[in-house]
């Protein structure tokens, strides 16, 4: 492989990367922990486990990325986690 292949296969990576979206969620003080992880569960399609890791660094770090994918592939779930009282955005 030439340097110029090399470049532009990292360059295509670069670009398919960037173009990922998240679903940030945020720490409150009105939600409990059991309705955070049973509505990760239900919106992001997490395990028990996964949403409990999840539930866990919200409430320490004030927030954190529960999902990622394109955004037409995050809004519908976003829109799951506000409906149900989170704070969430897709970032």
């Amino acid at each position: 492989m030439s340097f110029q292949e090399k470049g532009q296969v990292e360059l295509l990576l670069e670009e398919e990367v960037s173009n990922l979206n998240e679903i940030v969620l945020f720490n409150d003080d009105v939600n409990t922990f059991d309705h955070v992880i049973d509505t990760l569960v239900y919106a992001c399609e997490h395990t028990s486990l996964q949403a409990e890791q999840c539930a866990l660094l919200v409430h320490y770090k004030g927030k954190c990325t529960v999902k990622t994918g394109s955004y037409d592939e995050l809004e519908p779930r976003c829109s799951k986690l506000l409906e149900a009282g989170l704070s969430a955005e897709i970032v």
